[in-house]
């Protein structure tokens, strides 16, 4: 269990920037949700709460050594697969926007996916780690396309609610850590040669009607303007009017007026552009640069090769999520329901987002011997 002496290592600069976000975030949907919360700013309650309850899930996540989550790593991993059979299952999972991919807890809306990430980066980073341990060559094709599996099987899951921007996230975060635990090139060329490929059989024949569309609103949105194009122009809009020092708080034209959808979520990113301009937009880029650059730091003074992957699986995670939430906004990647890390409202993924700092400070806190 936590032991005071681990406080010698405590990363108290990435709790302040965490802090930073998150708040920029209470303000920021404070404005998005005003209008249509009628002044009572429930939704900012709610995030609050949410914040606490991630505040003290990170607590008992640094109070256990990550390497004991990782003894339970094949229980993890049936519990995540259970987690997304389970929302699949009418009545039992909820569809919202289009997938199926949430469960009524009745006091908030879950997503499992969410969770499930953190599961399958400490399980992934367990088996990249057994198969090193065991002398074992990682780029066998064997042990390659057994760790493949592993990640594919919650992927396949999540395409079929379908939620394909979180599946990406999957991906994305299977790759980086992947290329860190010395994949070979051939096979990073085979793979990019193989998506050549496999893209264009996946957009006519894996895809529906609906998600052709956000890919063809993606290359020209004013081809549907009143449609599936409506949200990249209204977030162009929104951030372009914002300028240098912005339209300031509940001021916002196209967040307040109701033009900017999901403004609280999605799309939080188009209210502090709009509301706050490009000056505070650019702080919290920075800030995300900054916190991304201390996990990479931690990762390299981790104790063993387990906490160096957690990290780097949770450095991809927010780091796509950002890629992504960010680039959707000012039209440089397809519309996809994931949000920006601490930032956007919802319970699910700031929860999510503070286990996975805990699990960060926790490697970091036991990167030296402690000696009693």
């Amino acid at each position: 269990m936590f032991d005071r002496k681990l406080l010698k290592n405590f990363d108290t600069f990435t709790i302040i920037i965490i802090v930073i976000l998150v708040t920029i975030g209470i303000i920021a949907i404070s404005s998005a949700t005003h209008v249509h919360e009628t002044g009572d700013f429930s939704a900012v309650k709610k995030q609050i709460m949410w914040f606490v309850f991630g505040l003290i899930a990170m607590g008992v996540v640094i109070s256990i050594d990550y390497n004991t989550y990782g003894s339970f790593a094949t229980y993890m991993y049936a519990f995540g697969i259970l987690l997304l059979l389970g929302v699949l299952i009418p009545g039992v999972g909820v569809v919202r926007n289009g997938a199926r991919s949430w469960f009524d807890l009745k006091v908030s809306m879950f997503q499992p996916a969410e969770l499930v990430k953190i599961i399958m980066i400490i399980t992934f980073a367990k088996h990249i780690q057994k198969i090193k341990e065991d002398e074992s060559d990682i780029n066998h094709i064997k042990n390659l396309a057994i760790l493949i599996i592993h990640m594919v099987m919650p992927i396949l899951l999540i395409m079929k609610q379908p939620d394909w921007g979180t599946a990406a996230v999957f991906i994305g975060i299977m790759v980086m850590m992947l290329f860190v635990a010395d994949i070979s090139y051939k096979y990073i060329m085979a793979a990019f040669g193989a998506s050549a490929i496999a893209l264009p059989l996946l957009f006519f024949f894996g895809m529906k009607d609906y998600q052709r569309g956000r890919l063809l609103v993606f290359w020209d949105p004013n081809r549907d303007p009143l449609g599936q194009g409506y949200h990249v122009i209204q977030s162009k809009i929104a951030i372009g009017s914002g300028q240098l020092y912005g339209k300031g708080l509940f001021n916002g034209t196209q967040t307040q007026l109701g033009y900017l959808p999901e403004q609280q979520t999605d799309f939080i990113f188009s209210v502090i552009g709009e509301e706050l301009g490009f000056i505070w937009s650019s702080i919290v880029i920075v800030l995300f640069i900054i916190l991304l650059l201390r996990f990479l730091y931690l990762a390299t003074v981790a104790k063993e090769s387990f906490g160096s992957y957690i990290i780097v699986g949770i450095t991809s995670m927010i780091f796509f999520h950002l890629l992504i939430n960010i680039g959707m906004t000012i039209g440089l990647a397809p519309v996809t329901g994931i949000p920006l890390p601490f930032i956007s409202y919802g319970g699910s993924s700031l929860l999510t987002n503070m286990i996975a700092i805990g699990l960060v400070l926790n490697v970091g806190m036991r990167r030296q011997k402690i000696n009693f």
